[in-house]
């Protein structure tokens, strides 16, 4: 099972470079994650909305070309799934007006799959968008324990707005403290881990640096490679046995932010 993640910053701006599609023929993911659409689907076009080869559900935002998420499904990959579903919540989280969620459950071979896209607040806008942020992160958390203790195996990607440790970021002195390296923020993928969750790529690559997934576009930050890493995936530990190549697909034009790609032997 191969999953992309990718926040793109607007999805009728990456389809009109033609850079989704570029990633669709190159990869073919079975699933495909997406956040900040930046839109309604009565907005977007039909290869949007009615694509030959995708199922494709959105979560959009209340406010316009705001936020939101979204899950692209591969027909044929969805033909061997039973008991497909699409969800918007977590429950008790702020933000929810936003379309933050989007998760995906299927079962295949009397598995239950949870496959969560979440594009998590940046909560810089004032104390109270920073309050709720840390209620989304403990929220998402409890809801990932929830699924995984009633026997199913849970993915979740997306752009999660922090960076973990200063092997995740290229200027972590200068950005120690603030908002996307706050210590409160850590903290909490800290307690991630320590509820036995995997950030499966650090996992594979615990020394490596210097690869990010977020570039200031104003700074032009992506030619000097001066980035964060904060998009994921996290699994649990029953399931990372399973996980074979991930891979941030840093060549990937399009957004501010680059895909990730996860296979999962299934």
């Amino acid at each position: 099972m191969k999953i992309i993640t990718w926040n793109v910053n607007g999805l009728r701006a990456v389809e009109r470079k033609g850079e989704l599609e570029k990633l669709l023929k190159k990869e073919r993911p079975d699933i495909l994650l997406l956040q900040e659409i930046k839109g309604k689907p009565e907005q977007f076009s039909k290869w949007l909305t009615e694509n030959k080869e995708y199922q494709q559900f959105y979560h959009s935002a209340e406010k316009p070309g705001y936020a939101g998420t979204g899950v692209w499904l591969d027909k044929k990959f969805a033909d061997s799934l039973k008991d497909i579903e699409f969800k918007t919540t977590v429950p008790k989280a702020p933000n929810m007006d936003e379309g933050r969620v989007t998760h995906l459950t299927f079962k295949l071979k009397r598995i239950n799959y949870d496959i969560l896209s979440i594009y998590f607040p940046n909560g810089g806008k004032s104390d109270q968008a920073w309050k709720e942020k840390l209620i989304f992160f403990d929220r998402v958390l409890d809801y990932m324990n929830k699924l995984r203790k009633q026997g199913h195996r849970v993915i979740v990607g997306g752009d999660m707005n922090v960076a973990h440790t200063e092997l995740d970021l290229k200027r972590a002195k200068e950005n120690d403290g603030n908002i996307g390296f706050h210590p409160d923020e850590r903290a909490w993928l800290d307690k991630v881990m320590n509820d036995g969750w995997i950030d499966i790529w650090r996992k594979k690559n615990p020394e490596i640096t210097d690869v990010y997934s977020w570039w200031n576009v104003y700074t032009r930050a992506r030619d000097r490679n001066v980035g964060w890493r904060i998009d994921y995936f996290l699994i649990d530990k029953k399931t990372y046995k399973n996980a074979e190549e991930i891979e941030y697909l840093t060549e990937q034009l399009g957004s501010d932010h680059c895909p990730l790609k996860l296979e999962v032997k299934i």
